[in-house]
């Protein structure tokens, strides 16, 4: 069992339509999670080390005025579509849409005002919180009033993240959270001695502009490959690389299963990733550049925090042979990712 609190956190500027905003902490023996009604961001997770210490392993802010400002999705929940669509354009059923610009030439997490930047209506369940919204027919460009809950609860150590979407028209639709995390204790200064594996045999290339060219590639031989735990820091050098944001192709079906796993060897802390989505992408920090002033005045540089988003394959509406987007009235999307904390 989980016990759940609620109190307020703020009030959103006068500008944003001065509502206010909420926090939901979520607590177990061994996990402490909190989740404001911004965005549904998970502002604070807290998991014992090998110690028994308790430590705050996500990054984020101390206040509301931190999430209010730019910041790089900092623990959101992103949509309607996570992750990138191509010069922000796609063409269903005949008709073309166009998509504001936010990520060079492309539409990044749902736009300008996407998921991550509205208030949703929480109410408690059982060993958690559950988030709706109503996303207007045509917000940010996209068709179809879409109706959304998202549930996060708490079972001893698993947090468990559940996303359910409805729509009036075919719309393309891709959920994920944005979780940033660092084992070491966020404001450690990088992930450089995790050990992380991803249970993926194919991956997506991308072209300058992180939009996979198409092609599905094997993982077998090359950096990509995270079958088998590496250290990162390591890795990164071995390869000579900057860092990833990729996706990563899972294995198909819509059970649960593992699909990652990042241990931090000093602490013992551990995170196991479960999933019924085909995607995850892998991020490891590549553009935090120590500008934003975090929690307990942290500064989050390059490689400080590394993301395991699950979700479906980006771009996937401009690619028939990737795993489709396309939620029609009538069906329901609904997919789950659990996060599970450990030590070893």
């Amino acid at each position: 069992m989980a016990e759940v609190k609620r109190e307020v956190f703020g009030r959103m500027p006068p500008e944003e339509g001065g509502g206010e905003v909420e926090k939901f902490v979520l607590q177990s023996d061994s996990v402490r999670v909190e989740i404001l009604s911004l965005g549904c961001i998970i502002a604070a997770l807290e998991t014992k080390g090998r110690d028994g210490r308790f430590a705050d392993i996500v990054l984020g802010f101390d206040t509301l005025e931190g999430y209010t400002r730019k910041h790089p999705f900092f623990g959101a929940v992103v949509g309607r579509v996570a992750n990138r669509i191509a010069k922000g354009r796609f063409t269903m059923e005949g008709k073309e849409y166009q998509l504001f610009l936010n990520n060079g030439p492309n539409s990044l997490h749902g736009g300008a005002k996407g998921f991550d930047k509205v208030l949703w209506s929480p109410q408690v369940v059982p060993n958690g919180v559950c988030f709706f919204r109503l996303s207007p027919d045509g917000e940010e460009g996209y068709p179809g009033e879409l109706k959304v809950w998202v549930t996060y609860t708490l079972h001893g150590s698993e947090l468990a993240i559940n996303y359910r979407a409805q729509s009036s028209k075919t719309t393309p639709v891709n959920l994920t959270n944005h979780a940033y995390f660092n084992l070491a204790g966020q404001g450690s200064p990088d992930i450089y001695d995790h050990e992380i594996s991803i249970a993926a045999d194919s991956y997506l290339p991308v072209d300058d502009t992180k939009i996979p060219t198409g092609e599905v590639a094997a993982v077998q031989g090359t950096a990509f490959d995270l079958r088998q735990p590496v250290e990162l820091g390591k890795h990164l050098r071995k390869f000579h690389l900057d860092g990833f944001d990729h996706n990563f192709c899972l294995p198909p079906g819509r059970a649960r299963r593992l699909v990652a796993r990042a241990r931090h060897p000093p602490t013992g802390r551990t995170v196991e990733v479960h999933s019924t989505q085909p995607g995850l992408q892998f991020y490891t920090g590549n553009n935090l550049d120590g500008s934003l002033k975090g929690k307990g005045a942290a500064t989050y540089p390059k490689h400080s925090a590394f993301c395991l988003e699950t979700q479906h394959w980006p771009d996937a509406v401009n690619q028939p042979h990737f795993p489709s987007t396309l939620l029609a009235p009538g069906e329901e999307y609904d997919h789950t990712t659990w996060f599970c904390f450990g030590t070893a």
